[in-house]
């Protein structure tokens, strides 16, 4: 028997002069990128804390803590390299990803075949397990404004089920 869990992820980042925007593991043309402890990909952070909180292993902050100087630059895809390795060590699978970025510029349509592929690569998961959408905020708020960017992910995952009682059952 098996049981399947979801999760849900949140990240947003301010965009600053002099940095790459990389979203989805893939770089892309604009003239300021996100900024952050990591490479700043809002949609691969998004991503791993959903997959980690469908496993109940909590967020990528406790993976990966922005006090950490020796990840500082760390790309993103090696982050969902690494919550590919929970998902294996749990002996799980991913089933699927839905997520929405959040971005008033530049265009991401051209660019989501390609971050489907590095996402799908990274989690070991097919491309059509992987759901990349985008919007902008219609300009309300500092994403409206072009100050920022973010992402919300939810993830599902197959998990072996437990025949453990649930904490607080008889």
């Amino acid at each position: 028997m098996s049981a399947v869990r979801c999760g849900i992820g949140y990240d947003a980042h301010r965009l600053v002069s002099g940095r790459p925007l990389i979203l989805g593991g893939v770089e892309i043309t604009f003239d300021r990128g996100l900024e952050g402890h990591s490479d700043a990909d809002v949609l691969a952070h998004a991503i791993a804390d959903a997959i980690l909180g469908a496993l109940g292993e909590g967020d990528i902050g406790k993976h990966f803590p922005n006090t950490d100087e020796r990840i500082r630059g760390i790309s993103s895809i090696e982050i969902l390299r690494h919550v590919a390795t929970v998902v294996a060590k749990k002996n799980a699978r991913v089933v699927n990803v839905d997520a929405t970025l959040l971005a008033e510029a530049p265009k991401i349509a051209p660019h989501i075949s390609a971050m489907r592929e590095r996402i799908s690569q990274a989690l070991h998961v097919g491309t059509n397990a992987i759901s990349i959408k985008a919007t902008t905020n219609e300009g309300l708020g500092a994403i409206g404004r072009g100050e920022g960017m973010a992402a919300i992910a939810v993830a599902s995952a197959e998990l072996p089920s437990s025949r453990a009682p649930v904490e607080g059952s008889r």
